[in-house]
């Protein structure tokens, strides 16, 4: 990117602030699923999630959302379910799940974790930058979810035939705050 496409980005910026999802989001959540991922459920390692069983942050500019993380804890562990920016390159992804990140260490989880699929290259590098390893990767494991959420594409980004599910982990410290490196 050159200097001026760079500065005329950074002119184009998004104020935005992050706030916990509440009760009465849940409407707008289903909506906002519908839209963003086709309905208002998700298959993630073989099992059916809705929007209104997860807790979640909004990132929020003139009092519309313009991200959106889903999260829930297991014992130790905490896993994001979704994680959407609206718009790209302003911070808003890295917020959220930094957001994500300070409610894991709270809630006493040591490792915060996610999966996506292989045709997502844009969450590959995402997660990578910020600290996140690949811990694991499910081969053909979006046939076996296919089968409960049969709307699941075949084809994905890029034109890359949907198949694999990648998880990431980011082990957490609570001495300290995690890293997310932009």
């Amino acid at each position: 990117m050159r200097w001026s496409e760079e500065r005329r980005a950074k002119e184009h910026m998004t104020t935005f602030t992050i706030r916990r999802l509440v009760a009465t989001d849940y409407p707008a959540l289903g909506r906002f699923f519908e839209q963003h991922w086709g309905e208002a459920k998700m298959v993630v390692h073989g099992n059916l999630y809705l929007p209104h069983e997860l807790e979640g942050f909004a990132a929020e500019a003139d009092e519309q959302w313009v991200g959106l993380v889903t999260f829930h804890h297991t014992g130790t562990t905490t896993e994001v379910m979704s994680l959407d920016s609206l718009r790209i390159g302003q911070g808003i992804g890295t917020a959220l799940m930094q957001a994500v990140a300070d409610q894991a260490l709270a809630h006493g989880s040591s490792r915060l974790w996610l999966e996506t699929t292989n045709d997502n290259t844009h969450a590959l590098r995402f997660f990578q930058k910020r600290g996140y390893t690949l811990a694991a990767i499910r081969r053909n494991a979006v046939e076996e979810a296919r089968k409960i959420k049969p709307s699941i594409p075949l084809i994905g980004y890029h034109g890359i035939p949907i198949r694999d599910e990648i998880e990431f982990e980011l082990l957490l410290e609570h001495d300290q705050r995690p890293t997310t490196n932009v």
